[in-house]
């Protein structure tokens, strides 16, 4: 109170007329624009509807085979792939299978979109010191801003569903493959640039034959890490509509129903573990190879 009598009035009502201005500008925003954007996200929403039938009509034993096959395709791990398949199998004898692979759906579209504009974003900046410098403090404002905060305007623009919590997830979850992707490129040994420069590659030929390679074990650091931080949203995504294993962890905050909230919040971690070790194996398998071929 008294930081408040020692600010100057006029202060305060410029700083009341700035909200004012704010507010209406954005309600005007979203009455104007609002229905032309719903329309634009309005195909993801329907993919993403469909992906998520689409898992809940599989039969089990063909995601189990699906999930052990990939498991081992990431990973080459025995234990890795049987526990993957067995934590699938358990979450599903507690009830939570179709929680489950609605968190499934929304993790798989997350993480596709986060690569599909995270790796040209992190090529971008390695190409350009300009754009290095322009996207990297917003990159900082993504990873440091509170989720609640940045949910509020998307919330606003595009209500309560499956699309705004799908953008709140990956405005949190893409900045990790931004970073890494920039720095794998300008990491690139510069004696294998030059090489590729003697025998005459062009700009998309050095990008795709030998710095995007080099790059690899990098690029899928930040996928692990992406796929770890769109796992940490599902909780805060399902407060605006995002079915899956928040929902019961949120009821059970609400409700004060400790099993269900660890049961749920145990199967989160299960899912995240799952993703960690494959990714991260898969991860430590391309940097060996890479690492044969340079001693080759």
């Amino acid at each position: 109170m008294e930081f408040l009598e020692e600010f100057p009035a006029i202060g305060r009502v410029a700083l009341r007329d700035l909200k004012k201005t704010i507010d209406g500008g954005f309600r005007e925003f979203t009455r104007t624009y609002g229905e032309d954007i719903e329309g634009f996200f309005d195909p993801l929403l329907q993919f993403m509807v469909w992906f998520e039938k689409l898992l809940l009509a599989t039969p089990w034993p063909l995601i189990l085979l699906v999930i052990g096959g990939l498991a081992w395709l990431g990973s080459r791990s025995i234990k890795i792939t049987v526990g993957s398949v067995l934590s699938f199998v358990v979450i599903g004898y507690f009830g939570m299978w179709e929680d489950l692979m609605s968190t499934l759906a929304i993790i798989t579209v997350a993480t596709f979109l986060c690569i599909l504009l995270g790796i040209p974003l992190g090529i971008l900046m390695a190409r350009s010191n300009r754009a290095q410098a322009m996207i990297t403090p917003v990159l900082d404002i993504m990873q440091t801003i509170p989720a609640f905060v940045y949910l509020i305007p998307v919330v606003m623009l595009l209500g309560i569903g499956k699309v705004p919590g799908l953008i709140a997830v990956i405005i949190y979850a893409i900045p990790p493959i931004v970073r890494l992707t920039n720095l794998g490129i300008r990491l690139v040994d510069k004696e294998a640039l030059e090489a590729a420069d003697a025998f005459g590659a062009s700009h998309m030929q050095k990008l795709l034959g030998v710095q995007i390679p080099l790059a690899l074990p990098n690029i899928f650091a930040g996928v692990n890490q992406t796929i770890m931080m769109a796992l940490s949203m599902v909780v805060i995504a399902s407060m605006i509509g995002v079915a899956g294993l928040g929902v019961p962890v949120l009821r059970a905050i609400s409700n004060q129903y400790l099993a269900l909230g660890l049961m749920n919040g145990l199967a989160i971690v299960a899912l995240a573990i799952i993703f960690d070790r494959v990714s991260q194996q898969y991860g430590h398998r391309i940097q060996k190879h890479r690492q044969g071929q340079g001693h080759g």
